[in-house]
């Protein structure tokens, strides 16, 4: 009698666990359905169905009927903003206590920085900003501002589906968690309780799996990331309009020759300093190398090597 109770008991765990999952998986095609982006005909019953129990607000759907439906899909979207900035400044201290200031007025923080000096004495940083995504357009303007900005990209990635997906499964998880919870403080059998409690232990990983991966979006919808590029340089770079009469671009023509000849007789100046220790030593190799040559054309012998005679006495 006890094993038909126990197996009837497991017989009812597996149907519990197995209808839980069906309506996880329900659930999930639903709230897929409910974010796409700018769809004004989304209706209400799609959302899943683990945000009824809350009145349809726990996971941050609203009635497009009473807001607009693209507004309110705009409103409650799950958006991750990433930016790349490369700048460049004659002014490299103002410029990374001013980005420094920058990042704190807007709430944001530094999660990874760096600097390096290259061999030519100029400096380089790089650093990762978060900043609250409320604030993110103005810190990209800002900093814009700060430096020369040489260059500048944007991505916004909508990951609302995912999100909301991720939402539902962690429901399901955790209403077969609490009927689970309840069938095992009926168990009696030994068989009955440590198949519970297994199936429990799996649902509490699942739960904690699925808890993090919303922490994770969540870290990311809410700050901004922006990686920054700055470099140290003797002279600002500038982008030139085009001219538009023939003297005027044969003008632009002749100064923009003659100012990268003026760089370049820079920078072999420079290197010429840099190098002039190997610069000496080729000098003296080469004068060592001049003698040799015109020694060998004027007969010349090593010292201390006495000449012998090509054509030795006969006896």
């Amino acid at each position: 009698m006890k094993k038909r109770i126990g197996g009837i008991f497991l017989t009812a765990v597996l149907v519990l666990t197995l209808l839980t999952a069906c309506g996880g998986s329900a659930k999930v095609s639903n709230g897929s359905k409910s974010f796409a982006a700018g769809d004004s005909s989304a209706p209400m019953d799609m959302a899943p169905a683990a945000a009824e129990d809350s009145g349809g607000m726990e996971y941050g759907f609203t009635d497009s009927a009473s807001t607009g439906g693209a507004e309110a899909a705009l409103r409650d979207a799950k958006m991750i903003y990433t930016a790349n900035l490369e700048m460049e400044t004659t002014a490299f201290d103002e410029a990374v206590e001013g980005l420094g200031r920058l990042t704190k007025e807007v709430g944001g923080y530094y999660e990874d920085s760096s600097l390096r000096t290259g061999g030519s004495g100029y400096r380089w940083a790089d650093y990762t900003v978060r900043v609250p995504a409320k604030n993110y357009d103005e810190f990209l303007s800002r900093a814009g501002a700060l430096c020369n900005l040489t260059w500048r990209s944007e991505r916004a990635e909508n990951v609302t589906e995912a999100y909301y997906d991720t939402a539902g499964r962690l429901k399901t998880q955790q209403i077969k968690l609490e009927r689970l919870q309840e069938l095992l403080s009926r168990a009696e059998a030994m068989e009955d309780i440590i198949t519970i409690e297994s199936a429990i232990s799996e649902t509490e990983y699942q739960i904690e799996s699925l808890s993090g991966t919303l922490r994770h979006y969540d870290a990311l919808v809410d700050f901004a990331t922006v990686s920054v590029n700055l470099q140290e340089v003797y002279k600002l770079s500038s982008v030139e309009e085009a001219p538009d009469s023939f003297g005027a671009r044969m003008g632009s023509a002749f100064t923009a020759g003659w100012a990268a000849f003026a760089d370049g007789v820079e920078n072999l100046a420079v290197g010429l300093a840099y190098s002039w220790m190997w610069l000496l030593v080729l000098a003296v190799i080469a004068m060592v190398a001049i003698r040799v040559l015109r020694g060998k054309k004027r007969g010349f012998h090593w010292p201390g090597r006495k000449k012998t005679d090509d054509n030795p006495p006969q006896t």
